[in-house]
Order: structure tokens, then sequence, then C-alpha cells
């Protein structure tokens, strides 16, 4: 019997531990690749053809906190909370393979739109040049002000929220 109980407080003390999870306030960066990018200097309409389905995010020091979240979900929230991205659009450096050399553009990105595997984005070219087609690509996205839950015990992100407040 008393084998018993200390095996029950164990697992119960050890499911306590792993289980706690609390909210923090965390400035996220973000991470997109697409398969191509097509980009139309005219309008300033970007477009990350065969965009990944989902994308990284992480913070930098001291949590170095790391996760996923979908592009539909990261779309969904552009505009939401007082911190969003539509009120302060973010900046971005776009990276893209054109032949054999790599080239990076920075850009200032506004009025995200998922239509099927393809994101489009108006974007404002701050620096260098965007090619008008281009292979593989990276698009690396300035922070935003999010609620991450995290596990206490091991310091890894559970799921990423903007801040509605």
């Amino acid at each position: 019997m008393k084998k018993t109980i200390i095996t029950i407080s164990l697992i119960l003390f050890a499911f306590v531990m792993f289980a706690h999870a609390e909210d923090t306030e965390e400035i996220v960066f973000f991470v997109q690749s697409a398969k191509s990018v097509e980009f139309d200097a005219g309008t300033g309409i970007l477009i990350l053809k065969d965009v990944s389905p989902t994308m990284i995010w992480f913070t930098d020091r001291p949590q170095h906190l790391a996760g996923h979240e979908t592009v539909q979900e990261f779309v969904a929230t552009w505009g939401k909370g007082k911190d969003s991205f539509a009120a302060d659009p973010p900046n971005a450096t776009l990276s893209v393979f054109q032949g054999d050399h790599v080239l990076d553009a920075v850009v200032v990105l506004s009025d995200p739109r998922l239509k099927g595997n393809d994101l489009t984005y108006h974007v404002d070219n701050l620096e260098g040049k965007i090619p008008a087609t281009a292979g593989i690509s990276t698009l690396f996205i300035d922070s935003a002000v999010r609620r991450v839950a995290r596990r206490t015990s091991r310091r890894t992100a559970r799921r990423v929220e903007r801040r509605n407040d």
C-alpha cells in the first residue's frame, strides 16, 4: 500500500511539473519558405508560390523559444491587437535563389492574402533588388509581441498568440 501511494504521488508530481504552462509576452520573429517567388515591381505585389503551410517562429535571448504556426493562422491574426502588423507593418528580408546566386532585399510587408498554396503581400522595397521570378525563397519577418504558452519545466513553447489588448 505504501509503495502504491508513493508511486501515485510521484506520477502526480511529474504530471504537475510537466503539464504546467504559463503565458508570457515575448518578442517573436517569423520565417516563411516557398518553392518560388513572383514580384510585380509596378504594383508592389509579391507572391510566395507554393508556400509552406507552416512557418517557424522563434524568440531571441534569454528564452530561445521556438515553434510552428500555420500560415493561415498568421494571416488571420495579422490585424488583431493593438500591436498588430496591420497597425505597424513589419520589415522583412526576402532571400531568394536566382540561378546560382542568393539575392536579398529588405521590404515592408502589408496586406497578406492566402489563396490556395500562394501567399501574396503588398511590399515596399527598402533595399536590394527583388527579381520578377526566382526559385526557393525565404522571408525573415521582424518581430511582433505575442503571448507564448510555454512549459515552465522544459521551457519549450506550445503555442503562440497575438496579443489582443
